[in-house]
């Protein structure tokens, strides 16, 4: 009983000399979630309204009405099919082109579970926004003359299959374009050139609209187009900057760019229209803004504001020609040029992409062992991809819709149009 008190000491030196393992415990932020609610909300506005009143004042009045229309029922029809099986297939683990099915109703997932340092049903949240607005964008190709039933069913079909597995392949936990290194920020090749081309082969077999060739067929709102614009813009900082998934340095170098680019495509296309056609035009500052903000999202977390500026500066340029001598060399009726723009813009900006972030570009820098050649031949072969896979299942959900209820309207509906034939509403009272 005597050696009792020394026992006891000797235990507890040893207890308190025993080496402690700390285990790295990842907890929410709340400044990180904050910042994402902010941004998904953001990006939900650049569709409902954005969207809805760029596209709309560049059609006819009597045709604005069934492009929000379309808008609002893209939105509600993505988002179900979203939280149903596409979050699933697109971010959860399967193999180099579609996700796994886990996930599916958002099964698996709680209220406290996390990704990164945000809860889940932010991300899921977040990434369903960027679902919708990629199928809003394909409007804008077939305004005045698509069916409203085959838009929605054409929709269900190249969500599906279009724009889940493209964003699993550069997004994606081991899909087969991040995989293979390609670079895309906040949705080049996912978003642009996903949509752009589906708009493009909707435009072709679409055809023209009845009298495109026989009357000036001009934007009924221009006010209302740069009200839409700015909606975009500022929206499209959620877009950019939240893509960094935390309010951190990289959302503010994003969101720096999205500044920067947006500014020098403004000046580029305005300078360059002003000296083929004599005069600037509003809504060629518009588009140019439109056509900066394009260009930058693949890059825009990946390189500096030098980098950014250039970016800019060649989406003004490139975004002009698109519409003016590409749009010509093409024949499509392409009514609120997303190809001209979306296209051309996505694919210069995700190829610069690989350009500018090069370290001694003012980039963040390459993986480890890749040079400035290989990255861009990466981009290069991301853009391919993207365009022959968006470019087949185009053609086969729109061949589907029309297949089972006609692609087109009459040309009496047409004639008339769309508000008040497909909807019975007028969006003016004459």
């Amino acid at each position: 009983m005597k050696r009792l008190p020394y026992i006891l000491l000797m235990l507890a030196l040893t207890y308190f000399s025993l080496p402690v393992f700390a285990t790295e415990t990842v907890i929410a932020d709340k400044a990180d979630n904050g910042f994402m609610l902010i941004c998904a909300a953001l990006v939900f506005f650049m569709t409902l309204p954005g969207i809805g009143l760029f596209y709309g004042g560049l059609l006819r009045s009597k045709n604005v009405l069934s492009l929000m229309t379309q808008v609002m029922l893209i939105f509600s029809v993505v988002i179900i099919l979203w939280i149903t099986f596409g979050y699933s297939l697109a971010f959860s683990v399967g193999n180099k082109f579609f996700g796994g099915w886990s996930l599916t109703f958002l099964n698996n997932i709680s209220i406290n579970d996390l990704t990164g340092t945000i809860n889940q049903y932010i991300h899921v949240a977040f990434q369903g926004s960027f679902a919708v607005i990629t199928i809003a964008l394909i409007v804008g190709a077939l305004g005045e003359r698509i069916r409203f039933s085959a838009l929605l069913i054409f929709c269900v079909i190249w969500f599906t299959f279009s724009y889940v597995p493209i964003a699993h392949m550069v997004w994606g936990d081991g899909g087969w374009l991040i995989d293979d290194g390609a670079l895309d920020f906040a949705g080049g090749t996912v978003v642009h050139i996903n949509a752009a081309v589906a708009a493009l082969v909707g435009a072709y077999l679409l055809g023209k609209r009845s009298d495109y060739q026989h009357t000036a067929l001009k934007p009924h709102n221009l006010p209302m187009v740069f009200i839409g614009t700015a909606v975009l813009y500022i929206g499209w900082f959620g877009f950019n900057a939240g893509s960094a998934a935390s309010a951190n340095n990289i959302a503010a170098l994003a969101f720096l760019n999205t500044v920067v680019a947006t500014a020098g495509a403004v000046l580029s296309w305005t300078l360059a229209e002003w000296l083929i056609r004599g005069k600037p035009s509003m809504l060629g500052s518009c588009s140019g803004c439109i056509a900066g903000l394009v260009a930058i999202t693949p890059a825009a977390g990946t390189v500096g504001p030098m980098g950014g500026l250039i970016i800019g500066l060649a989406g003004g340029i490139v975004g002009l020609w698109g519409v003016v001598m590409l749009k010509r060399w093409l024949k499509a009726d392409d009514v609120c040029d997303v190809f001209g723009i979306h296209g051309t813009c996505g694919i210069a900006g995700c190829l610069l992409t690989g350009v500018f972030t090069s370290s001694t570009l003012g980039g963040v820098g390459y993986s480890e062992g890749i040079t400035l050649n290989q990255q861009v031949l990466t981009q290069l072969f991301s853009v391919i991809i993207t365009i022959i896979w968006s470019g087949i299942v185009s053609y086969i959900s729109f061949k589907i819709a029309d297949k089972l209820v006609g692609l087109r309207v009459s040309q009496e509906e047409e004639y008339d149009g769309l508000d008040l034939t497909t909807h019975g509403e007028r969006a003016y009272q004459q």
